[in-house]
């Protein structure tokens, strides 16, 4: 099922559980004021603020999280894009023999890189050796064989007699940024915050609204404004947050960021140039 709908049921879900838990805190209000009309509940408010502050904390903590980790992922296809440009230019530091098969393999190698996490499950597309689908698979191997060919054929050209000087100084280095920095894309594609962050921060929610339904049962009337006020800001920062945490899959993409490197791939012209 699509993450933007398993999110939306999820925000959902939690909507109706917090005004369930709103609800559920009013009767037990209600019938604690049956039992002493008159009682005062004693320290009420310093359980209350430190329910709310810890919730206050981890929403920012989450929320800021999930928007650093998305920019990061579209900075990443940038520095990709820079470090793959770079390593082909200098590729004219080798012999011309060479350097044509090896721009080709550039060609098919940014292609790949420009599509591989495409439409494709966070986990699955970052190493692919995961049990994700056949494609992704596929499409990572054929990524490890093109940068082993790309490495291959770049040493050998740099030990030709033909080749420029500093190309062993300039070329290799920029092959080995170029491979690393899928490496460091794949970690950060499946960086996420553990599940008991979630799960706490679903808790605090509830344990929120238990405690403000307890304290409205002194109204004659329920007051729903509050209530679906509360209930909804939160399911929708819950939303936001998930949305962000995988952005190939939500409403919230850095499927536009892509376009950098096949932009890239355009620039190398046409295969045998």
């Amino acid at each position: 099922m699509n993450l933007a709908i398993v999110a939306l049921l999820v925000g959902f879900a939690l909507l109706v559980t917090i005004l369930a838990f709103f609800e559920f805190g009013r009767r037990l209000g209600v019938a604690r004021l049956a039992r002493d009309p008159e009682g005062e509940v004693k320290g009420s408010g310093a359980a209350e603020a430190a329910v709310f502050g810890l919730l206050g904390l981890m929403l920012a903590f989450t929320f800021s999280g999930a928007a650093n980790r998305f920019e990061t992922r579209r900075l990443l296809i940038a520095e990709e894009a820079n470090t793959i440009g770079t390593a082909w230019l200098r590729l004219d530091l080798l012999p011309a023999a060479s350097r044509l098969e090896i721009r080709d393999l550039f060609r098919t190698y940014t292609e790949l890189r420009a599509s591989v996490y495409r439409g494709e499950d966070d986990i699955a597309g970052a190493v692919g050796r995961l049990q994700g689908s056949k494609t992704v698979r596929e499409r990572v191997k054929e990524i490890d064989a093109l940068q082993l060919r790309i490495w291959t054929l770049s040493v050998a050209a740099t030990q030709s007699p033909d080749a420029h000087t500093d190309a062993t100084r300039l070329l290799l280095p920029a092959l080995n940024d170029m491979i690393d920095i899928t490496t460091t894309r794949a970690i950060q594609t499946i960086n996420h915050p553990p599940l008991v962050v979630y799960l706490l921060l679903i808790g605090l929610s509830l344990g929120g609204a238990l405690l403000i339904g307890y304290d409205m049962a002194s109204n004659k009337l329920r007051s729903r404004l509050h209530a679906w006020t509360y209930a909804t800001v939160i399911a929708l920062s819950v939303y936001v947050i998930v949305d962000l945490e995988f952005p190939r899959l939500g409403l919230i993409r850095v499927d536009a960021a892509d376009q950098v490197l096949f932009d890239l791939r355009s620039s190398f012209g046409d295969p045998g140039s």
